[in-house]
């Protein structure tokens, strides 16, 4: 069994099953550690919440399957289309159509982009774990990492906090805090991940004012 699967207990057998389909595309801020992290989100919330484990284990495994640049024309489509790339490939492994279709609507309910309201408790599990990944630490480092490849600039040296501007999160890393990531947490479904969000929330803000600190001069 490998490191890759065995992140995912206790559904390894259908981690091994589904992640040779999912498409990384050098995308270190959607790729398998990102995974691993989101499933690790979801089984917590699952374990006060509830929900079909195995549905939610492939929601999760599936739920970037399909790889759309931040850049992109297709980004508000991104969910949709790996929830089509999703159902294929639990179509073709033989999932009845009633589980093929928990697994598509959690994940293209899954996205922040795409604004759709999650009917099912694995889908708000799923929106939730996702989420999670954006805020705290890891939100910061993904974050950057996402600003580096969209070669946008940290922030605005002239007037880093927005004071004179309107925020422009394409052009300035520093932007997107108060863009996206800080509304998340408010936003979350289930009391468990609420509970979680709240936490990264704290360490997001105080990452944000720290760094102003440092550079806001006025």
């Amino acid at each position: 069994m490998s490191l890759a699967t065995s992140s995912f207990a206790p559904h390894e057998a259908l981690a091994a099953a589904l992640l040779p389909h999912i498409d990384g595309a050098g995308d270190g801020a959607h790729d398998l550690a990102h995974l691993v992290r989101v499933w690790k989100n979801a089984f917590l919330i699952h374990a006060e919440e509830g929900g079909e484990a195995e549905v939610l284990a492939a929601a999760t495994l599936l739920h970037d399957c399909v790889t759309v640049e931040k850049s992109s024309p297709l980004r508000s489509q991104a969910s949709r289309l790996a929830a089509e790339r999703a159902a294929a490939v639990l179509g073709s492994l033989g999932w009845p159509a009633e589980r093929v279709e928990a697994v598509r609507h959690a994940v293209e309910a899954h996205s922040f982009t795409a604004a759709l309201a999650p009917r099912t408790l694995e889908a708000k599990i799923l929106q939730d774990a996702d989420r999670l990944d954006a805020i705290g630490m890891i939100g910061v480092a993904r974050c950057f990492y996402t600003a580096g490849r969209m070669a946008s600039a940290l922030y605005d040296p002239a007037d880093p906090r927005a004071r004179h501007r309107p925020r422009d999160d394409r052009r300035f890393a520093l932007d997107h805090f108060e863009e996206k990531l800080l509304k998340l947490a408010s936003g979350f479904q289930t009391s468990a991940g609420a509970r979680m969000a709240a936490t990264r929330q704290d360490r997001l803000r105080r990452f944000m004012e720290e760094f102003l600190d440092e550079v806001d001069l006025s």
